[in-house]
């Protein structure tokens, strides 16, 4: 990987040192628990990397950056949410990356509640084009009300894999208090989760092509993010599944994405063109703190970077994130099943 050479220009070779020996375990874990990237698939995630950069609580060492880099590089296409209104972090990321990967961010929500937050994709443009559509979802007025919008408002994006197109939408939902079903972050899952699936039917109901009476099917539309949910079985999680969205098995029976394993805040969900873009059968929640800054590398980053900060756990969190990365492997190539519905005259429309 050609963002290796950069490591070369730290001058402590202590940290040197460290940082390829946490990046060699890193490599190896992501080797075991991610599938590698392969023509026909696509490897998506979801990650809320915590305050990226705020400065809130310091700048992240150096280090941080390659072991955020290395995970990302693992994957197809990343929706990262906490992007800080101060793009150098994303922006140190991408050099390491490489060149080939690119980046689509939202303008910075108004609002205290905004945090000053940007949402983003990552993507390696290798693998995955962007196909124009981009836009920042604001809720129509209902009947002589104003909508009340997002605090943080969710990022549309299109985007094709081979002959598969499918749009985003990642959402950083609101938090509140600290209890599973506050009821603005209920409305807001609600809201942004009925006006998707009204938008895919609304595509689902016009012909395929100009002239024609038959009907299309709804878009490839995924739905995912940090929705701040506690637990599946809470009424922040019924308020996605009830506006026609799924779930795959493999990602329902994952433990949870905080830091901790216990809450599942992130959360990808779909609706799809039947028979297209699908699971591949494989998800995970990646938790990096196997590998880089572990249990057990306490005393050593108290001696040289914790400074004044009393708790490691808590601390390292600023360092890397309170949330672990979910990802899902998916199908796209589907040229086989087209042809055979082809052959016996049932093929409609395109592929994608």
């Amino acid at each position: 990987m050609p963002y290796y050479a950069k490591l070369w220009a730290e001058k402590d070779k202590g940290i040197r040192v460290r940082t390829a020996e946490s990046l060699l375990r890193l490599r190896k874990q992501l080797g075991e628990e991610i599938p590698l990237r392969a023509d026909g698939k696509l490897l998506l995630a979801t990650w809320n990397i915590r305050e990226f950069d705020s400065g809130k609580f310091g700048e992240r060492c150096a280090e941080c950056f390659y072991y955020i880099a290395e995970i990302i590089s693992r994957f197809d296409l990343v929706a990262v949410q906490e992007v800080n209104e101060d793009l150098r972090a994303l922006r140190k990321v991408q050099g390491i990356l490489g060149g080939w990967w690119n980046y689509l961010v939202t303008d910075v929500t108004a609002g205290s509640s905004g945090n000053r937050e940007r949402l983003a994709f990552l993507y390696d443009s290798r693998k995955v084009k962007f196909s124009g559509l981009a836009g920042e979802l604001v809720l129509p007025e209902a009947k002589n009300l104003k909508a009340v919008q997002f605090a943080r408002t969710p990022f549309v994006c299109g985007f094709q894999a081979g002959w598969t197109k499918f749009n985003l939408c990642t959402v950083h939902i609101y938090y509140g208090t600290a209890k599973k079903d506050d009821p603005r972050r209920v409305k807001e899952i609600n809201d942004v989760a009925e006006f998707l699936e009204k938008r895919a039917k609304s595509y689902g109901s016009q012909p395929l092509h100009p002239g024609e009476s038959e009907k299309g099917e709804p878009e490839n539309l995924v739905l995912l993010g940090d929705f701040n949910i506690f637990s599946p079985e809470d009424v922040t999680m019924q308020a996605i599944l009830k506006h026609g969205f799924q779930v795959p098995e493999e990602i329902q029976t994952l433990e949870g994405t905080s830091a901790d394993r216990k809450k599942h805040y992130d959360q990808i969900a779909f609706i799809t063109r039947k028979h297209r873009f699908q699971s591949a059968g494989h998800a995970g929640v990646f938790d990096y703190y196997k590998s880089v800054f572990r249990d057990e590398d306490e005393d050593e980053y108290k001696k040289s970077l914790m400074g004044d900060y009393k708790q490691y756990k808590a601390w390292r969190t600023h360092q890397m994130s309170d949330h672990l990365p979910m990802w899902v492997q998916l199908q796209t190539d589907f040229a086989r099943e087209y042809l055979e519905e082809l052959a016996k005259g049932e093929a409609r429309g395109a592929v994608v």
